[in-house]
């Protein structure tokens, strides 16, 4: 683990976890609890991850919270932990409780007209090993299965077609292994807000994430918790600390676990 505020004191952090009457850990799913795949369906969790969540969750004290660029119902079928965690997916359209209620957001009609157009160019676009996936506010294009060749001639296709559509409507925003177009109003931040809003104010809160769709995320929550990145390479980031995978994120939930709260 290597501490990268100058304001963060990891040991009063978990001081604060075993005083604490209410918890809340919230996840990426996506390299940050599973290793990436070019076959999504592959991304099973790192081993021992969801025998930790499942501890955790057992404590009853600590309120799990999965926060997803996948659909929500993808996560679900993913991540097999002892009782069902709640699921933000498709970076917050979507919602799963713990008791299995779903929640979709709809982007406008102008979103939703803008999204079809992107698909149909977006497919004009695809080279081999190449993979389109539609959600239900956005298109993405991953190209992980791709020739590293093909990569960067695929990202620039792509961005000339979808620059045209992005006027106030929708947005280009980039993530590890490939191009996404978004309606605007919803991400990652959104599902964050929703859960601390839900959360006293001295409580404390943790949210794990890789990717650069996380940083919106990691800003808001950094006002009350602890922003973690979670790579096996650094990157610029505005987390407070820096845990590789497997090893380092398995020690955090550790840590996590023996500090039962009250």
């Amino acid at each position: 683990m290597q501490v990268l505020s100058p304001r963060i004191d990891m040991a009063a952090f978990y001081d604060q976890l075993a005083t604490a009457s209410q918890r809340v850990l919230m996840l990426d799913y996506d390299g940050t609890l599973a290793p990436f795949k070019v076959r999504p369906e592959e991304a099973v969790p790192y081993p021992g991850v969801s025998e930790a969540l499942s501890a955790l969750m057992a404590q009853d004290n600590t309120r799990v919270v999965i926060v997803s660029g996948r659909r929500a119902t993808e996560v679900a079928d993913l991540l097999p932990l002892g009782r069902p965690p709640e699921i933000w997916g498709a970076h917050g359209w979507e919602r799963i409780s713990p008791q299995g209620e779903m929640w979709t957001q709809e982007p406008d009609e102008a979103a939703r007209a803008a999204l079809i157009r992107a698909h149909d160019l977006a497919e004009r676009c695809r080279v081999a090993g190449s993979r389109l996936e539609r959600k239900p506010a956005s298109v993405a294009m991953h190209w992980r299965g791709a020739s590293e060749s093909d990569v960067e001639p695929l990202r620039k296709r792509l961005v000339e077609a979808w620059t045209p559509l992005t006027d106030g409507v929708l947005e280009v925003l980039p993530f590890d292994g490939g191009l996404e177009l978004r309606a605007r109003g919803t991400n990652k931040e959104h599902a964050v807000k929703a859960v601390l809003s839900e959360t006293a104010p001295n409580s404390p809160v943790a949210y794990l994430g890789d990717d650069i769709t996380d940083e919106d995320a990691f800003q808001l929550v950094k006002a009350q918790g602890l922003a973690v990145l979670v790579r096996p390479e650094f990157r610029e980031t505005a987390a407070d600390v820096w845990i590789k995978p497997p090893q380092e994120l398995l020690a955090f939930l550790e840590r996590w676990r023996a500090a039962p709260g009250q």
